[in-house]
């Protein structure tokens, strides 16, 4: 429990083919050669940044999923990402969390990216997903959410009134599809994020162009609770595997123990 082994999968998407996507994917999840517990895909993974959900929007019962399931049973991991999915008369760019046995979660990204129209053709989630995967908590986002640090802010729970009060995760994962021309926002912020909420941050973008033309720069990061860069991504497709420490974090949080001072606040 101590520790937790992530694999982050920086790739290129090729556009708007799901079943190319998925068959790539595959590929490269059953050749990571080290013992892993959970993997990472980037933002809509199965099409790249499109917002053609009314054409290519699945249900939770759709191929996606049950591909996820699939590939997440065979290869024993956590498999996660975002895909576009349809539910009623809504769609939603939504981050599955998928468990061996086939049980899921799922968070609706919050914050959609209005300069590129993505408000215009989906919902936004309201809640919150944290995971639990050893004893480790992880607090799950998608792409832009990333510039907006009220929203993955660490708060102090209590077990009940009047007892200590402990930070209420211990890593954030952000799947991504951002754009190489604002990739300085994207190294720092993910290096904030994990300075000001004394955590693990896992960053997964993709890499190449897009059906837009527009190109990604990979820059996938894992940063530890000090800020410290362990892993940076280059501008290729590449799959990196690191064991993160339990105790690195419980160390920076003794020795700074800056939570303790956070302000109090309500989200609506």
């Amino acid at each position: 429990m101590s520790t937790l082994t992530i694999t982050t999968i920086q790739t290129n998407l090729i556009w708007e083919d799901k079943t190319a996507n998925m068959e790539l994917l595959q590929q490269k999840i059953d050749t990571i050669a080290e013992k892993t517990e959970i993997v990472v895909l980037p933002e809509m993974f199965t099409t790249g940044f499109s917002m053609n959900a009314v054409m290519l929007a699945e249900t939770m019962d759709g191929e996606t999923i049950e591909w996820m399931k699939t590939v997440s049973n065979k290869n024993g991991i956590v498999l996660t990402g975002s895909v576009m999915i349809k539910e009623e008369d809504k769609y939603f760019n939504r981050l599955v969390w998928m468990l061996p046995n086939g049980q899921y979660g799922y968070y609706d990204k919050r914050h959609l990216f209005a300069y590129g129209e993505e408000d215009q053709h989906y919902s936004p989630g309201n809640k919150r997903l944290i995971a639990s995967v050893k004893g480790w908590k992880i607090n799950l986002q998608v792409c832009y959410d990333l510039r907006f640090p009220v929203w993955v802010r660490q708060q102090k729970n209590a077990l009940q009134p009047g007892s200590e009060a402990y930070p209420e995760y211990d890593m954030i994962v952000y799947v991504a599809n951002w754009p190489q021309r604002r990739s300085h926002a994207w190294k720092t912020l993910l290096q904030a994020r994990a300075i000001e909420n004394q955590c693990y941050v896992v960053g997964v973008n993709r890499v190449g162009d897009d059906g837009n033309n527009i190109h990604y720069s990979g820059d996938s990061m894992v940063v530890d609770p000090l800020g410290e860069v362990l892993y940076a991504g280059a501008d290729k497709e590449e799959a990196f595997t690191c064991v993160l420490q339990k105790e690195k974090i419980t160390e920076a949080r003794e020795k700074f123990p800056f939570w303790r001072d956070a302000d109090d606040f309500l989200i609506e």
